[in-house]
């Protein structure tokens, strides 16, 4: 299994004890946002809408690469990637 570095939003710092990096281990994304759901209960549901797919505002990055370039949720992990939480920042003038 994979062990990866999650670098957490500051929004969702609260909920990993104001870290924000932490280690997780996964095989897929999928599987490393469960893992990263057992150790910070909580997050998921932030991640996450009531249908179980991933929120529309939540992009994820394994090395710099957006998932939804990839496998979204089924791209594999490799020990010692870095996984980016990134909340989309809606703007305006």
């Amino acid at each position: 299994m994979a062990t990866v570095k999650v670098r957490i939003p500051t929004p969702l710092q609260k909920i990993t004890g104001d870290k924000g990096e932490v280690e997780t281990n996964g095989e897929t994304v999928k599987e490393m946002i469960d893992n990263l759901e057992q150790s910070y209960p909580g997050l998921k549901e932030r991640l996450y809408d009531e249908e179980g797919k991933l929120r529309r505002f939540i992009n994820i990055y394994v090395n710099e690469e957006d998932i939804r370039f990839l496998d979204g949720e089924s791209t594999k992990l490799g020990d010692g990637d870095d996984v980016s939480i990134i909340p989309a920042i809606a703007g305006g003038v």
